[in-house]
C-alpha cells in the first residue's frame, strides 16, 4: 500500500484537486442558471413548452460527444469542461425550481400581494423559500451527477480523477480504476451531505415541523 500511494500519491492529490473544481465551478455555474431560468419560466409558464424541451435536448447528448464538440470549437482548456459540466448540471435546477415555485399554493402568494408585497418580494420572501427545498432537491441531483460527468474530461486530457479510471481500463489495472472511482464515490457522499446540511438550513421552519410529523 505504501508503494502505491509514494508512486501515485501526488498524482491522486492533484486530480481530487482538478475534479473537485470542476464540479464545484460547474455546479455554481449551473446552479445560477438553472434558478434564473426557473425562475423566469414561472413567470411565463407557456415559455415553459418551448424552452424545457430544447434545454433536456442538451441532456440526451452523450456526454462525451458534447465535451468532444465544444473540445474542436474552444481547444483543450478547463473552460470546455465547465461549459459542458455547467449545461449538463443546470437542468435538474431549472427543472426543480420551476416546479417548487408553481407547486406554491395560490393562497400564500395572494396574501403576501394583501399584505402590500410587490410580484418580486412575494417572488423572494414567499414562493421561493416555499419552493426551496424543491430547488435544494435539485441541486443535489446536479451535484452527484456532476462529479460522474467530471470524469469525461480525462478524455481530453483535461485531467482529474478520469485519468486513473481511464488508465486503468486500458491497461487493464484494477488498482488505478479504483484510485479514481473510490474518491470519486468518496466527493459525491460528501458534496450530498453537505447539500442535506444546506437544505435543512434553507427549509421554512414550518415545512421541517411538516416533515418530521
Amino acid at each position: 500500500m505504501k508503494a502505491l500511494f509514494d508512486a501515485y500519491g501526488a498524482m491522486l492529490g492533484k486530480a481530487i484537486i482538478v475534479h473537485t473544481g470542476y464540479v464545484l465551478a460547474a455546479v455554481c455555474v449551473g446552479f445560477v442558471l438553472g434558478l434564473t431560468l426557473g425562475v423566469l419560466l414561472s413567470r411565463v409558464p407557456k415559455w415553459s413548452g418551448v424552452i424545457l424541451p430544447i434545454v433536456s435536448i442538451f441532456q440526451t447528448i452523450p456526454g462525451l460527444v458534447f465535451i468532444g464538440v465544444l473540445f474542436l470549437w474552444l481547444g483543450m482548456v478547463p473552460l470546455t469542461v465547465i461549459i459542458a459540466l455547467s449545461i449538463y448540471a443546470m437542468f435538474p435546477v431549472l427543472k426543480n425550481t420551476y416546479t417548487g415555485i408553481l407547486e406554491v399554493e395560490a393562497q400564500y402568494v395572494e396574501a403576501a400581494k394583501g399584505c402590500g408585497m410587490s410580484g418580486f418580494q412575494a417572488l423572494v420572501k414567499v414562493e421561493l423559500p416555499l419552493a426551496m427545498p424543491t430547488i435544494i432537491a435539485g441541486l443535489r441531483m446536479a451535484a452527484i451527477y456532476t462529479v460522474s460527468w467530471a470524469v469525461l474530461a480525462a478524455m481530453i486530457g483535461l485531467g482529474g480523477l478520469g485519468d486513473f479510471v481511464y488508465q486503468g481500463t486500458n491497461s487493464n489495472n484494477n488498482t488505478l480504476i479504483l484510485l479514481g472511482a473510490i474518491p470519486a464515490a468518496l466527493l459525491s457522499i460528501a458534496i450530498g451531505a453537505v447539500i442535506d446540511v444546506l437544505q435543512k438550513k434553507v427549509t421554512p421552519r414550518g415545512l421541517r415541523k411538516e416533515a418530521g410529523k
